[in-house]
Parts: structure tokens; sequence; C-alpha cells
């Protein structure tokens, strides 16, 4: 569901929000348990596909989450200028709602080597070594990009 943004006047397009979302270093995924507490935990992530990727140990709170509900935001902060005299804030942010998925076989390990193609694109040789030793004590997952909202004040 769609709720209407109160500043339309710093509203973004869809393009602009999906170019924070695919420069940003790190973003907070969120999801809610079976008692209804929401729980939001920052994660390194990576586009591939068309959809939000990211790595995870095998078990955890947010694991257990996407187990009951596989509705998820996603929310990424881009460049931020304090404006101390005007307290406020110059900032661009983006926010996905989507589906998450977990990634196996063949599609886990291409989402791991965009993990280390963006993170560490100078070590792509020693990355698919260590992808080879750690698929194993890993799980990818998939975020799809159902709806994309931007904000900013620049």
């Amino acid at each position: 569901m769609k709720h209407p943004l109160r500043r339309k006047d710093r509203e973004l397009s869809a393009a602009a929000a999906l170019t924070i979302l695919q420069a940003g270093e790190y973003g907070v995924v969120s999801s809610v348990g079976a008692d209804g507490q929401p729980y939001g935990v920052p994660v390194s992530y990576t586009i591939f596909d068309g959809c939000i990727e990211f790595h995870s140990a095998l078990e955890g709170h947010k694991i257990s989450n996407f187990m009951l509900n596989q509705q998820v935001s996603f929310c990424v902060v881009g460049k931020t200028e304090l404006l101390q005299e005007k307290f406020s804030t110059r900032y661009e942010s983006a926010i996905v709602f989507g589906k998450i998925i977990e990634r196996t076989g063949e599609s886990k390990i291409r989402s791991l080597q965009a993990l280390i193609a963006k993170y560490s694109p100078m070590h792509i040789d020693a990355g698919d070594l260590y992808i080879e030793t750690a698929q194993q004590t890993t799980r990818v997952f998939s975020i799809s990009i159902d709806q994309i909202t931007g904000k900013a004040r620049r």
C-alpha cells in the first residue's frame, strides 16, 4: 500500500531513487516478527538481476522474520550534510518495498560474486576462492524491487 509523500517538493523520481540505491554502501532491511515487533538491521548489499542482494549467517533474528513474512522494506541514505544554522540536514534517501526470497545454487554463487565485485573489485580471484569455502556457512537473500520511493533536500 503506497502512502502519499507529505513533502511533494522533496519527492524524487523512481530513476533518481534507484541511482541512490545503486550508489549506497549499506542499507537497512526491515521485517516484522511473529509478535508484530519490527526489526531493522544494516546490511552490505548490491543490486543484481534487478533485485537487492545481501548475504547472511545461517540463522538469526532477521531470518526468523523472513520465514514468517516475506514482505520487507529496505532503506538507503545517500549523501548527507548537516546544516547547523538552519537546524536541518541536506539528504537523499531511497526506500524499497518488496518480497524477500533466498538464493540457492548457481544464483546464490552469482549473487555472492556480485557482492565481491562491488566491495572488493581488486580481489575478484581471491573472492571466488572465498566464496568456495564460505558458501556452506552463508545464506544469500534477494529483495524484489516492487516499489521504490525517493526523497531529498538538496
